[in-house]
């Protein structure tokens, strides 16, 4: 991946790993129309995510990137099919750290299940290969992004995936304004949003984790709508304000 975004108009041979999550990648960006891209790593590291946080405030105020609008993986990358390649532009550089998360904890899950049921937790995306013994369903708490500490919901999730998406933790304030890792790619800044977490449960731990980005990006009412068009996902969202969202589905993953 270094290797990758250092070249510049150069094909470059990539593993068979980062080949599939290239794809896995470039298919999520085609499915949210863009809104969920690998080509934020330039305004990651202008808005600062690049060093420790104690060192954040010595910062400026980050401004957008050239065009208001990041570049895509479709229009900008070429690849080369026989020889596995790809080629960056000048000015574009890949961060999957939206998607691979939730793609290595499905990886595992499909390893694991071959020898029993599994739970796989990748860094909070959480892959469910199947029901515990008696199918019974994992519980899986929801963090209180005001109480760190504590869960204000727990889910029961008999397979599939969970993710969370939040601007809770890794942010920091700069010039009064709060900043943080979600990468609006329609204006290379921090998204504007109201909502805080999102935690979605979906048909892999891949799928979660751009739900949750998407509903982040979005905000709570357009996140919510959106979701509701999904087929068989669910989320709890907390907003700014302390108030906690529940799509339609998620009464089927809460105790009765």
């Amino acid at each position: 991946m270094s290797r990758l975004n250092r070249s510049v108009d150069q094909p470059v041979a990539v593993s068979d790993m980062l080949w599939e999550v290239f794809h896995a990648a470039r298919q999520t960006e085609q499915d949210t129309d863009g809104l969920v891209r690998p080509t934020v790593l330039d305004a990651l590291i202008q808005a600062g995510y690049d060093r420790s946080f104690e060192l954040l405030p010595q910062l400026g105020q980050p401004t957008a990137l050239g065009l208001l609008e990041l570049p895509t993986m479709t229009t900008a990358i070429v690849r080369d099919e026989s020889a596995r390649t790809l080629c960056l532009p000048e000015g574009v550089h890949l961060d999957f750290g939206g998607v691979a998360k939730g793609w290595a904890a499905d990886k595992a899950a499909d390893r694991l299940k071959h020898y029993g049921s599994a739970l796989v937790d990748a860094g909070g995306d959480i892959a469910v290969s199947g029901p515990r013994l008696e199918n019974q369903p994992w519980p899986i708490g929801v963090r209180d992004p005001f109480q760190p500490e504590s869960y204000f919901e727990t889910l029961f999730v008999r397979r599939g995936g969970v993710a969370t998406s939040g601007i809770d933790f890794r942010r920091w304030q700069q010039g009064g304004l709060w900043q943080h890792h979600i990468i609006d790619p329609r204006t290379g800044l921090p998204a504007q949003t109201d909502v805080l977490s999102a935690t979605v449960i979906a048909p892999s731990a891949f799928e979660a984790e751009v739900a949750a980005k998407v509903i982040l990006l979005y905000g709570s009412v357009a996140g919510v709508e959106w979701l509701e068009e999904q087929e068989n996902y669910a989320a709890v969202i907390v907003r700014e304000d302390g108030r906690a969202v529940y799509s339609a589905q998620l009464s089927n993953y809460l105790w009765n």
